[in-house]
């Protein structure tokens, strides 16, 4: 007589689909704007005032890297929750990270020009982060993701 011993892992609701197809089309946007800054594309940044593309493009490249991986980590993560994947969580840890030094970064930017309206938007994106890793947290901790 044998025992089965296998582990029957939880299964995934109709919400992972959910929450996966919004965070990645969330998370695609944010990898559009950076790329679309970071070539200089003339046509997306017509409507930044020009004191604002200079402070943007004066920023160093390790600014960029963080924005980067916020963008491109949020992204991936999306992706890897919709494989089902643990990796996941790490990579929307790494997006909330980004987020986070992102906003520190804009704080202490006293010369950083300002864009009325979008003083708030920041917290947003780190309210987003902090849903999408709690999200995958919860899974992985359901035992879905693997």
């Amino acid at each position: 007589m044998t025992e089965d011993t296998s582990v029957i892992a939880p299964k995934a609701g109709w919400h992972i689909w959910l929450v996966g197809i919004l965070a990645l089309f969330w998370n695609a946007f944010g990898c559009f704007d950076f790329v679309m800054t970071a070539t200089r594309n003339e046509a997306y940044l017509k409507p930044y005032p020009q004191e604002m593309l200079d402070y943007w493009f004066a920023m160093p490249w390790w600014v960029w890297a963080v924005w980067a991986l916020g963008v491109f980590g949020g992204f991936f993560g999306a992706a890897a929750l919709l494989l089902r994947s643990v990796w996941a969580v790490r990579l929307f840890a790494l997006s909330l990270l980004g987020a986070v030094i992102s906003l520190a970064i804009g704080i202490m930017a006293t010369d950083a020009p300002k864009m009325e309206g979008a003083e708030f938007f920041p917290y947003v994106i780190i309210a987003i982060a902090l849903v999408q890793l709690g999200y995958a947290w919860w899974q992985m901790k359901r035992g879905v993701l693997r």
